[in-house]
């Protein structure tokens, strides 16, 4: 996964007030923090965080203005409830080459179902899993193709890139097959019938 660079600056004013000033001035607010260091709070550039976080489980590098650079993961992701695209605080994990990190990768499916208007339940969105902080799967795709009614697939029958682990129980159902619902045909009359017939 390429790395996405992106500046910051040191945040020193906290509370609300100050977290509606950096918003307004197209910035957010967040925290960098892990490896046993003091969490180091920032403020990012709006619009390049809001890009950068299309791609889930981003590797940024941040620049932080008088400091080092970076090497760090989204790890909570605070939006706007209402304001679609409008980011309120991000929390960022200090990660380094080589280090194992445990992520969710968003999961892909292929393929058609067997005919029959069967339906795919997601039981999962994402696949928990344990990988190179510098080479997280953007995706695992699964394939779906002739499944019919009562199939399920589990994690384990997920294929992983290598050096990617599970971080969930192997026998995790992460999608099932069901058969669509038919209409309940009308009781209409049922009811009563054979009353009185054991007098």
């Amino acid at each position: 996964m390429a790395e996405v660079k992106i500046s910051a600056k040191p945040r020193t004013e906290f509370g609300k007030g100050a977290a509606r000033r950096t918003r307004a001035a197209n910035r957010v607010p967040g925290v960098v923090y892990g490896h046993g260091v003091d969490p180091l709070h920032v403020t990012l550039p709006a619009h390049d965080l809001l890009m950068a976080l299309k791609t889930p489980n981003v590797l940024l590098r941040v620049k932080v203005e008088g400091g080092k650079d970076e090497l760090v993961i989204p790890k909570a992701v605070q939006r706007h409830p209402i304001k679609i695209g409008v980011l309120e605080h991000v929390d960022l994990l200090l990660v380094k080459k080589g280090e194992k990190v445990t992520v969710e990768v968003p999961i892909l499916t292929e393929g058609d179902l067997a005919p029959g208007g069967n339906l795919l339940e997601h039981l999962l969105n994402a696949l928990p899993v344990e990988t190179e902080a510098t080479h997280i799967p953007e995706s695992v795709t699964v394939s779906i193709a002739g499944l019919d009614a009562g199939a399920t697939i589990h994690a384990k029958d997920i294929t992983l890139p290598a050096g990617t682990t599970l971080a969930v129980e192997e026998d995790a159902a992460v999608l099932q097959v069901v058969a669509a619902q038919a209409e309940a045909p009308a009781e209409e009359g049922a009811e009563g019938e054979g009353e009185g017939a054991e007098a």
